[in-house]
């Protein structure tokens, strides 16, 4: 298997959701805000986003 740099389109879209996630966490856990539809799925977006970026990796063209 021949593994290929993924397109800058799905290495921008992993980066946000994974940097979304940890800071919407991050400021969840000081109590300064808590984001609803982020907090409670944190875990699967960034399971989400690492899959995303592995699809990227070893189809080539995604």
């Amino acid at each position: 298997m021949r593994l290929s740099a993924p397109t800058k389109v799905i290495f921008l879209i992993t980066l946000v959701i994974a940097v979304v996630t940890v800071v919407a966490v991050l400021l969840s856990a000081l109590g300064i805000i808590t984001i609803p539809l982020v907090v409670p799925y944190a875990f699967w977006l960034v399971t989400a986003a690492y899959v995303l970026l592995a699809l990227g990796v070893t189809l080539k063209g995604l």
